[in-house]
């Protein structure tokens, strides 16, 4: 993220209705929703979850307990639970 100044790229009429609220500051104007990629979009991060929840709930269901899938996977026994639960309902 870099500094732009306003005066480049907004026209006047708006730098002088957005100094009615502020001057001289930074401010960070944040991407609109159209622009905006859902979390782990990027870096994949949402899918290896999925894939390893998905792994979780099959080890669970052959017979894995949850006090060693909390230890094999380094969560807490209610996080395994909550996976579980999850994957249940898809």
């Amino acid at each position: 993220m870099g500094y732009i100044n306003g005066n480049k790229i907004l026209p006047e009429e708006l730098i002088n209705r957005i100094q009615d609220y502020i001057e001289g500051e930074c401010i960070y104007i944040p991407k609109s929703k159209k622009h905006c990629k859902a979390w782990g979009e990027v870096s994949n991060a949402r899918f290896e979850l999925d894939c390893r929840n998905r792994d979780i709930y099959e080890r669970y269901i052959s017979g894995t307990t949850v006090k060693k899938l909390s230890e094999i996977y380094c969560l807490s026994t209610q996080g395994i639970y909550k996976i579980i639960s999850s994957q249940k309902q898809k």
